[in-house]
């Protein structure tokens, strides 16, 4: 996965949900809804931001912690995405 998708992933979560405080951003494989990043609310701006971001629906039934529980796990599903989007 491109390191930017990441970083723009992880910029996205700082500023929209630690209000640009970088000191408590999660590493890339914490959960982002065990350590009271998100919540459900936020999963919505998440998916609007993803959205909006790569150009791709994002469907209810992706709407699951697999997919979107930690910054690694929604970088590596929006390659997924971008890969099925491409084929």
């Amino acid at each position: 996965m491109p390191d930017n998708v990441l970083a723009d992933i992880r910029a996205f979560i700082v500023d929209a949900f630690l209000f640009g405080d970088e000191t408590g951003a999660p590493d890339a494989d914490a959960s982002l809804i065990e350590n009271g990043v998100i919540d459900s609310t936020g999963v919505l701006e998440l998916v609007a931001f993803l959205e909006q971001s790569y150009g791709f629906q994002v469907a209810d039934a992706d709407i699951v912690p697999e997919n979107l529980d930690s910054i690694a796990r929604i970088a590596a599903f929006v390659a997924g995405k971008r890969d099925r989007t491409a084929a």
